[in-house]
Order: structure tokens, then C-alpha cells, then sequence
């Protein structure tokens, strides 16, 4: 099975080396020299790791023929996947790759169905649970451990404890005291 493990971002310096978005939580183990990753775009690769090292909080990555800034900029927004078995399972039980969660059922914990998993979006802050509803709507749920309070893979569902007005736009609450003001001053 293949896993998008990073997209490639600007390049850095001029000797070939590319900023990387990682996206996976075992970078060592994928994005190591050696590691002979295809792409999206196909035809861009596969890519070969020559060299890897942070700088400045950022994984820097050279691939064997990118010689200069120009061909490494040539590679910017390239997803790297790396090819997984299906049944490898992440070292810590608290984790999960990406494939485990798509199309899980999504539930508050009485039960009550809200929608399916479609998409994981990976932000800088935290990955987002893409989740269709039943009407077809979608709604993005962080996935941090106070709102997704369960995965359960045997029952192939995610257990959901959303804050006031996640799932619903007419619940959502003024955190501003800035309309009260406003509705002052007039």
C-alpha cells in the first residue's frame, strides 16, 4: 500500500536541497538516505534520498540527481510516497496512518451517527478529519484527544465528544464582546 509521506516545498541553497512538509510521524524510518520514494506527479519520479538534515526546525532533503536550485525548485508542492504493508501498524497505539481512518463512521458517544471520514488534512497545528454527513454537507474535526475521544478500528468507527457549535452553525456562540459594543454605540 502506498502513504503519502511529505510534499516537497521551496528549494534551499543552491546545491539541490528542498524544504519538506512531513507527513508522516516516522520520518527517520521513511525519509532516511537511501529511501526510494515514488511521487505525485508520477513522472517527477521515483526520487532517491541522497542526504537529509534539520535546519531551523525544517527537514531539508537532497535527492540523487538534483544537483542546483533549479531542479530542485523544478520539485516544489511533489507529494513523496512511500510504499507500507498493509498490516505495519505505528510503534505507538496512539497513532494511526492515514488508511486506518478513512471511511471510519464517525459517532458521538450516545451512538448518534454524524457522518464518514473522507479526507485527513494535515495542517501545521494539527490534522483535520474531513467528514461527510449524511446530507451530503461536510464538516472538518480537529483530531486532537478532547474532541476525538475514541478510534476503534474493529468497529471501524471514531467516537466524537464536539465542543458547542462544531456541528452545527446555530449553535455557535459570540466570542467577541465586539458586537455588544457595536450595538452600543449606535
Amino acid at each position: 500500500m502506498q502513504l503519502v509521506v511529505a510534499r516537497i516545498g521551496r528549494a534551499h541553497g543552491v546545491k539541490g536541497e528542498v524544504t519538506v512538509e512531513v507527513r508522516t510521524d516516522e520520518p527517520e524510518l521513511r525519509l532516511g538516505p537511501g529511501a526510494v520514494l515514488a511521487t505525485d506527479p508520477p513522472t517527477v519520479g521515483p526520487l532517491t534520498i541522497e542526504t537529509g538534515r534539520v535546519h531551523s526546525g525544517r527537514l531539508l532533503l537532497r535527492f540523487e540527481g538534483v544537483a542546483d536550485r533549479t531542479a530542485a525548485e523544478a520539485l516544489r508542492n511533489t507529494l513523496l510516497i512511500a510504499e507500507v504493508d498493509p498490516e505495519e501498524l505505528p510503534e505507538d497505539p496512539d497513532e494511526y496512518y492515514d488508511h486506518q481512518l478513512m471511511d471510519l463512521d464517525v459517532v458521538l458517544a450516545d451512538g448518534t451517527a454524524v457522518g464518514r471520514i473522507t479526507e485527513i488534512s494535515h495542517l501545521p497545528s494539527q490534522d483535520l478529519f474531513i467528514v461527510e454527513r449524511p446530507d451530503g454537507s461536510e464538516v472538518m474535526i480537529p483530531f486532537v484527544h478532547e474532541i476525538v475521544t475514541e478510534i476503534d478500528l474493529e468497529e471501524q468507527r471514531a467516537v466524537i465528544d464536539p465542543p458547542r457549535g462544531l456541528l452545527d452553525e446555530g449553535e455557535a456562540e459570540v466570542a467577541s464582546g465586539r458586537d455588544d459594543a457595536a450595538k452600543g454605540e449606535s
